[in-house]
């Protein structure tokens, strides 16, 4: 469906919960290294619970490893500083969204590898830094995911009417 890039990150269950993201959505995950955790960290595979085995998680020595894996794939940033909203794109299945680490964001040589147009951003008050990085990932990828009419979803009961 989609490819989701974490450059650099740093905090353990905030992976583990993009894995568990990634699973639920048919998303595939890119971690570009150095990571701040061990992948086998036991927060990661908390947070992740047993999902780690259902998703798809590629870990690349570098940001050009990664984007050689990625060929093809249209390529969005995701930061405070994105000059476009994402709810203003339209998303094609096989996206690649890419997020930077949770104290820096992405350094301006990562962003200048992204087309100005695809530097997406997500609203928020005056006066906030950023959103938790698995709560920004799971925007981005619903938003995306919504557009494609959810599809390869399972289809949802329907609540009984009282």
């Amino acid at each position: 469906m989609f490819k989701i890039v974490l450059f650099q990150p740093e905090i353990p269950p905030n992976t583990g919960n993009v894995i568990r993201l990634c699973a639920n959505s048919g998303s595939s995950l890119h971690l570009v290294k150095p990571l701040g955790f061990d992948v086998c960290d036991k927060a990661v595979r908390r947070a992740g619970l047993d999902y780690d085995e259902l998703a798809s998680v590629a870990v690349h020595e570098g940001l050009e490893e990664c984007l050689s894996a990625l060929a093809g794939a249209r390529l969005f940033s995701i930061e405070t500083s994105g000059q476009q909203r994402y709810s203003s794109v339209s998303f094609a299945p096989g996206d690649a969204f890419l997020f930077g680490p949770e104290t820096r964001g992405l350094p301006q040589e990562v962003l200048a590898r992204v087309p100005e147009g695809r530097q997406l951003s997500i609203p928020m008050l005056p006066g906030n830094r950023s959103l938790n990085l698995s709560n920004a990932v799971a925007l981005i990828v619903y938003e995306a995911w919504r557009q494609l009419d959810f599809a390869r979803a399972a289809k949802g009961r329907s609540l009984p009417s009282t």
